[in-house]
């Protein structure tokens, strides 16, 4: 250096650039121990991601518009249901096996027309009000089914009471707590019997902007995603509640839509408002269903042989895993 030890710029002997500062990681709200300050903070942050999220929608709108019709096509979100593993079961419209399976199996009198539903609807010992309101609902959107209380029978005792009186199907309702939670239903005379957990019971005074009385025309049917073998025949057994040649007059519509195996029950009317749009309002009740056993035969909770069983701790493996 030239002038006492300091150095000159450009000699070569510049001094070294200032080190980085190194900021602490990341701070976490969690870590904010006052709760206002704490709950302020997260706010703030779900409003920016909002912001950032709805910047960047806008950017790719101007340039797909920019694009034209050479934009890409749009990509397909991933779901649960989308990403879902494969069964091996899954049904294949064109097969002749399922073909002939279902042909002769114990609903193929009904769709053959060789039988006509009528439907026996009961409740467990000592219903409370809830559950006999419930059923009376139901008889109203199932055509041809009559409701009748256990008086501490058996249902051992009321199946072969059923056979006798042509009754095709019969419908239990199970309670706890005063709330429904529970189905069976057993077709007649030869089974197959299914257990279904029920959950999310709404009556028709429970639920908002909800239509008129439903009439008595017979409605029609709806069923969505029963793509397995063990969905087929749920929802054959569905579809053998109802008569056949639906009255289009009354447009009503009951759906039984499976969605990551739970069955969502829902009876709406409908009104072509124009050519284009249709309207429609829920008529009740409404109510969630969950596969527990499908059982051979009629019910036998002691010597019944079960076709499947719903076992949490083995098939409850994976989030993408369904039976249905």
């Amino acid at each position: 250096a030239a002038d006492g030890g300091r150095p000159v710029p450009g000699d070569g002997t510049d001094p070294p650039a200032p080190e980085r500062v190194l900021f602490p990681p990341t701070f976490s709200v969690s870590e904010i121990k006052n709760k206002q300050r704490r709950h302020f903070m997260f706010v703030r942050w779900k409003q920016q991601q909002r912001k950032e999220k709805l910047a960047l929608k806008k950017k790719r709108r101007k340039e797909r518009e920019a694009l034209g019709d050479k934009a890409p096509p749009k990509a397909i979100p991933k779901t649960i249901e989308n990403q879902r593993v494969y069964d091996e079961t899954t049904v294949d419209p064109n097969d002749e096996e399922v073909a002939f399976d279902e042909a002769t199996d114990e609903f193929a009198p009904y769709f053959n027309r060789q039988t006509v539903p009528k439907i026996l609807i009961t409740t467990s010992d000592r219903p409370r009000g809830r559950t006999v309101r419930f059923c009376e609902q139901l008889a109203t959107v199932i055509p041809n089914s009559h409701v009748y209380y256990r008086r501490g029978l058996a249902l051992k005792r009321i199946i072969p009471q059923c056979i006798a009186r042509d009754f095709t199907d019969l419908i239990v309702i199970n309670e706890d707590r005063k709330i429904p939670n529970g189905l069976v239903l057993s077709h007649l005379p030869d089974g197959p019997t299914a257990h279904f957990r029920m959950s999310s019971v709404r009556l028709r005074k429970e639920i908002k902007r909800k239509g008129k009385e439903p009439t008595e025309h017979v409605p029609e049917v709806i069923l969505n995603n029963f793509t397995t073998r063990l969905g087929h025949s749920i929802g054959r057994m569905f579809a053998a509640l109802f008569p056949h040649d639906p009255q289009f007059i009354g447009r009503q519509v009951a759906t039984f839509h499976n969605q990551r195996d739970y069955i969502f029950f829902r009876f709406h009317r409908y009104i072509f408002k124009s050519e284009k749009k249709v309207g429609i309002q829920e008529l009740g009740p409404r109510f969630t269903l969950k596969l527990r056993s499908l059982q051979k035969g009629t019910f036998d909770s002691k010597f019944g042989e079960y076709e499947w069983i719903h076992k949490r701790r083995e098939m409850d493996t994976s989030r993408r895993k369904f039976h249905l």
